[in-house]
């Protein structure tokens, strides 16, 4: 009896000591890094900023135990220069890339995010939409070294369309009769892709759980058409109209922010993770997004403060405080200073961005930055994307086109722009102005769009991961 006591209380030691060593390697790894990247998520599309008919609980826990931005920006819109610069870490100007310009190569004479922290021992990996650079230059070329492939999309029965919506059959007919948002699982079953997603993250971080790591999920989600969202989701919204269909597509990403603070609490790696949630631009209004308490978004009043200005929330528990907003101005190419400096690395020479913990554990007061820049003037771009502007502390100051007057605005008092002070505040036009026309002269020319024909699929296609080749055969390519 003593014998078997012995054993037992033997068992109980070796694996409580287990359990203290992985909590303290846990701890005293480099942070982890999962940066969350929506596609066209409103500032006032989510509970934490204010919105009451799309139950956000998972990403509004993400503020309670974090820090929510109210001036949060994207200076490069939309989604392909805004995820080019969340990348590089820097204004996209600074490599010609003046407006959507899709397929511009991303400069190779400094490294991406996921290339600087691969190179400082981080295990990187890629969920869902890519939208970078050229088709020469996907994921697991520029320092991702798995990427979650792209499953094969639900093909449509004749049957099927018969009986959908018109709409619907429209869109459905241009994909060649395939779905955008239903997807088949290794088990041949059909799913919804945000879910896949979820699950692809979830895979990952069970993988490297032991390791550090840096995770970047940018899901088709929430980017229209919306038509395909299911009533299970829909219904569990109170938005009506084209919102609700909307409102179900932001549940579905809420359920998989669930699922990743749940991998991550059972792992020990909460405390030790930082949880970027943000998106590549402002609410799509076509599709009943909501810029709130703003005006404009995608498509129509891209010259208005909603289509810039987007939700971010920091979480990262025990390290940055809970419960805070930081209302100072920020950008998405900070993102990638920050996490240089939380890796403990000197911030790359070329980023524009800045480290924003200081500003967040109270070491530092007042806006990261003291202006943000606009200059969406590529000659060949959608005329409704054109865009010069300049925010300084409460003032917004923008204009179309050079030609063009200056307009101004206070959003503190005026967030709507309804009245434009330009007139009243000429010393400010002309201060803000001077700073746009010195930040002009730094930047790099009209980049030039390679012609490159198109090859092996940027994001490979099927199930699980794909993977780069050793780190010199990925950089010689």
């Amino acid at each position: 009896m003593k014998t078997t006591s012995n054993v037992l209380l033997s068992a109980f030691l070796f694996v409580s000591l287990a359990l203290v060593t992985s909590a303290e390697q846990n701890l005293t790894s480099k942070p982890n890094v999962v940066l969350i990247y929506i596609d066209d998520l409103g500032y006032g599309d989510i509970g934490a900023y204010g919105c009451t008919d799309i139950p956000t609980p998972n990403i509004d826990r993400l503020a309670t135990e974090g820090v929510r931005f109210t001036a949060s920006y994207i200076t490069n819109p939309p989604c392909c220069p805004s995820r080019c610069s969340l990348m590089m870490g820097q204004y996209g100007q600074r490599f010609g890339k003046y407006g959507m310009s899709r397929g511009l190569p991303i400069p190779e004479d400094r490294p991406t995010l996921a290339m600087f922290l691969r190179d400082h021992g981080y295990v990187t990996g890629q969920i869902g939409k890519w939208d970078i650079g050229t088709k020469r230059q996907g994921p697991l070329k520029v320092g991702f070294m798995e990427v979650a492939k792209s499953p094969p999309k639900k093909q449509y029965t004749k049957e099927e369309l018969d009986g959908a919506p018109r709409e619907l059959q429209k869109q459905i007919a241009k994909k060649n009769g395939h779905s955008k948002y239903f997807c088949v699982n290794e088990k041949g079953e059909t799913m919804w892709l945000t879910d896949y997603d979820g699950d692809s993250m979830v895979n990952f971080i069970d993988r490297h759980k032991a390791e550090s790591f840096f995770l970047y999920w940018s899901p088709e989600a929430i980017h229209s058409f919306n038509t395909e969202v299911p009533r299970r989701l829909a219904d569990r919204t109170g938005a009506r109209g084209k919102r609700r269909k909307l409102g179900g597509a932001i549940v579905s990403v809420d359920d998989q922010v669930g699922k990743l603070l749940h991998v991550l609490n059972k792992h020990g790696l909460r405390r030790n993770t930082l949880v970027i949630f943000s998106s590549d631009n402002g609410a799509n209004t076509g599709d009943g997004g909501s810029s709130s308490p703003y005006t404009g978004g995608k498509g129509q009043g891209t010259q208005k403060e909603g289509w810039v200005r987007v939700p971010t929330i920091f979480s990262m528990p025990g390290v940055l405080p809970e419960g805070k907003q930081y209302d100072g101005l920020l950008a998405n190419f900070d993102f990638y200073s920050t996490i240089a400096a939380l890796a403990g690395q000197k911030i790359p020479d070329h980023c524009d961005g800045v480290d924003l913990f200081p500003y967040l554990t109270g070491e530092r007061t007042g806006d990261a930055h003291e202006y943000l820049l606009w200059l969406n003037n590529q000659p060949d771009d959608a005329v409704r994307r054109h865009l010069i502007a300049v925010r300084w502390h409460d003032w917004r100051l923008y204009k179309k086109y050079e030609k063009d007057r200056w307009q101004l605005f206070d959003l503190k008092s005026d967030p709507g722009e309804e009245h434009n002070l330009a007139s009243k505040h000429p010393d400010v036009v002309k201060q803000m102005a001077s700073q746009h026309r010195a930040w002009s002269k730094t930047l790099t020319p009209l980049g030039e769009i390679p012609r490159i024909r198109a090859g092996e699929p940027i994001v490979p296609n099927g199930h699980g991961w794909a993977f780069a080749a050793t780190k010199d055969k990925v950089d010689k390519k």
